[in-house]
């Protein structure tokens, strides 16, 4: 797949457009999750389509169930496995036009955030795993296939990259379902 077709399918993937959510399964907690101080349990999982497409499989990692309203008050981990290879810049751009679906979103802002993005979201190929661990009020940090590549210490950063799958206001509220048990 050339890039510019993987950067579209990732446009299309993060809008939503056509997408379609079932249940996935992947059965241990990503290594990022060793140190915590509790066993990581999935919460909920989905595979996500588009277009009849597997894109990728999420999983909500917790050690205690997060509720679908203050989700953002709590530790967890969002982890997306791909089924296909994807341009990780589009990744990142089209995350930011999620994320103001959160918020507004000033220009220096939706800059640093992007710039960030850029440098957590390597391209990805099928079978890579892109991990998030959000800290509560405090920052999001990103691996992946269990490298770190970017923490972003900003929890308005952390609050909006996360609400793309788990705010009431996401473009996937079936997904959002999948993952906290939310009513749609």
């Amino acid at each position: 797949m050339s890039v510019s077709r993987r950067s579209c399918l990732a446009l299309a993937v993060l809008a939503g457009a056509g997408g379609m959510v079932r249940a996935a399964t992947t059965a241990a907690p990503p290594p990022e999750l060793a140190d915590w101080p509790q066993p990581a349990r999935a919460q909920g999982r989905a595979r996500f389509r588009w277009l009849g497409l597997h894109v990728y499989d999420v999983q909500l990692w917790v050690t205690e169930p997060v509720p679908v309203d203050g989700w953002a008050d709590h530790a967890f981990a969002l982890e997306l496995v791909y089924a296909r290879a994807l341009a990780g810049r589009a990744i990142a751009e089209r995350s930011l036009v999620e994320m103001r679906r959160q918020r507004e979103i000033d220009r220096q802002r939706a800059t640093a955030w992007l710039d960030a993005m850029v440098r957590a979201f390597p391209d990805v190929a099928a079978g890579d795993r892109l991990c998030g661990l959000h800290d509560p009020g405090t920052a999001a940090r990103f691996f992946h296939n269990g490298q770190p590549t970017a923490d972003v210490p900003d929890p308005m950063f952390a609050e909006s990259f996360f609400g793309i799958w788990l705010s009431a206001r996401t473009s996937q509220p079936a997904l959002r379902q999948a993952l906290l048990g939310a009513p749609r």
